[in-house]
């Protein structure tokens, strides 16, 4: 198990990344869902993805409140470091980084968590439908949602044409 889990954690960390909008808290949520995969093994039966990604989701509901605290606190300008770059594609495309993720954010969990696993993660509806416990054309319709959303904020954003 532990080997199939190395070749999981690269997906699992994106997928903690696109729940919480920041990387410490996307690691912490990481561990402690490593942690617990670890205490509780899957059932047999059970593939190990749908369950690494259940239990990071888990997670992440219950440490909620929590978790927002410190996104809030982790985005304000006083506390980033400044990182000053020569190129004009890097501003940009950190721009753009950063339009995508405040968009990202202002999505309903359910859309989010869906984009991610569909969007982000390349898993089928059907994988994020065992995932998350839900029927595979709810995952659709919160994907479709989702998506149209996300272009109406970066279009009133002015980046996209």
């Amino acid at each position: 198990m532990k080997a199939e889990l190395k070749l999981l954690l690269p997906a699992l960390r994106r997928f903690a990344y696109s729940l919480t909008g920041s990387m410490a808290d996307a690691d912490d949520l990481l561990q402690n869902t490593v942690l617990r995969l670890l205490d509780s093994p899957p059932a047999t039966g059970i593939p190990l993805p749908q369950w690494a990604f259940k239990i990071c989701r888990n997670l992440w509901i219950d440490d909620y409140r929590a978790q927002k605290v410190r996104q809030q606190a982790a985005t304000k300008p006083e506390l980033q470091q400044e990182n000053y770059t020569d190129g004009e594609q890097d501003m940009l495309n950190d721009i753009q980084l950063s339009e995508v993720n405040t968009a990202m954010g202002t999505l309903p969990d359910e859309q989010r968590e869906v984009l991610s696993l569909v969007a982000v993660q390349g898993l089928s509806y059907a994988e994020a439908a065992t995932i998350l416990a839900i029927p595979a054309g709810t995952i659709m319709s919160r994907l479709a949602r989702a998506r149209v959303a996300m272009v109406n904020a970066l279009q009133q954003k002015g980046s996209l044409a």
